[in-house]
Parts: structure tokens; sequence; C-alpha cells
């Protein structure tokens, strides 16, 4: 991804923050069986810190092909965060064109596939606890636990030992205070895409 200097996130910390706010990535591979294509998939993935390394942990059906390929090799997982079309009129002035605000981070890392069950139960039942933890009816494994048990022969989990994060914002920090205040005044009128969103971000960075 490139990265001017003034969009870099630097904090480790709060990409772990949005990471974790996200909740769901694109993992993107080679896929060695097709030709070297690039292989894509739309997961859930929960993060994990054990003894200073940080993972990504995550599961999908074992009659996706691309799982097959991944072991000890490198991916891509990224995480789109919120974005807005800028138009150059809100600026009012000549000679300047539109651009997109936007928000994302990429992390590489080296892939173990986990195709024991029991280790399977735990990653899946963690991610359930995990992304149901503000429910106030929350779904139970011991009510559901046959059915549970009946699926996991079709899943496999990938546990991703993160070995890079890339964090981007890109909020218009490359103009001027003025421009700036009136793209977030047009962007909190606008119902498209996520344009208030943006908005709050930018002001975060007056």
């Amino acid at each position: 991804m490139y990265i001017p200097k003034e969009f870099k996130e630097e904090d480790m910390k709060q990409m772990i923050k949005e990471i974790k706010q996200a909740g769901f990535g694109i993992l993107l591979s080679n896929s060695q069986d097709q030709g070297n294509r690039i292989a894509a998939t739309h997961l859930p993935f929960i993060v994990q810190e054990e003894l200073g390394k940080l993972y990504l942990i995550t599961h999908l059906a074992k009659p996706n092909p691309q799982w097959k390929t991944l072991e000890g090799e490198e991916c891509l997982v990224i995480f789109q965060g919120p974005h807005a079309y800028v138009s150059a009129s809100w600026y009012e002035e000549k000679n300047t064109v539109s651009t997109w605000n936007y928000t994302a981070i990429h992390v590489y890392g080296k892939v173990s596939v986990i195709n024991e069950v029991n280790k399977m139960r735990e990653i899946v039942l963690h991610t359930t606890d995990y992304f149901e933890k503000d429910f106030a009816e929350k779904w139970q494994y011991e009510e559901h636990q046959e059915y549970v048990e009946k699926l996991l022969s079709g899943i496999v989990c990938l546990k991703i030992e993160v070995t890079e994060c890339l964090g981007k914002k890109k909020l218009s920090q490359n103009h001027s205070f003025d421009r700036r205040e009136k793209v977030i005044s047009a962007l909190e009128n606008e119902k498209k895409y996520q344009s208030k969103e943006i908005a709050e971000l930018m002001k975060e960075r007056l």
C-alpha cells in the first residue's frame, strides 16, 4: 500500500484497536494451484496477543481451495475503514480536483493451518464469544452442540502471525486548515458512503 508520510498511521495500539473494531477483512494470497492467481476470501478475524507476538485468527469453509496452499506462506489481510467522496467544489477555489478520503490497514503475516478438531472448536467458540459479547441474549454452544460438532468437519482454521502492519488515514492532511473545515462541513451533510464518520476523523486531526 502506497502511504505518503502525512497519511501514515504510526500508532500500533491504535491499529490493533481499529482491527478489532472492524472485525471483518479480506484474506489475499497467491493461489499456487491456479497459476499464482491472487485468491481472496472475506472473513471475520479476531486478534490474539501471545508472548509479545500478534496473531490474526479466522476460519473458512474446507471446500474453499485457498487454504490448501497457505501453510507456512505469507498472506495479506486488508481491513477497510470508513471512506467518503470529497468534491473539489467544496474548496470554492479554482484549479482543484476531487478525491476520496479513507482509512485502511494492511496486515502481512505467516499462516499456520489448523485442522485439529479440539483446536478448531476452541477457535470457533472463542470467535463467537468475542462477537457476541455485547449481545443481551448470547448464542450458547451447549444449546447447539451436536450441530456445531458436525459443522467442524467442514471448516479449517488459520492462525496468522503478524509480520508487518501498515495503516493509512487519508483525511485531507495535505490541504489547508480552511479547506479541511469546508470539507468537514460538507461531509456532515452528506448521506452517501461513510461521510459523517470521515468528518469526525478529520475533526480529530484539525
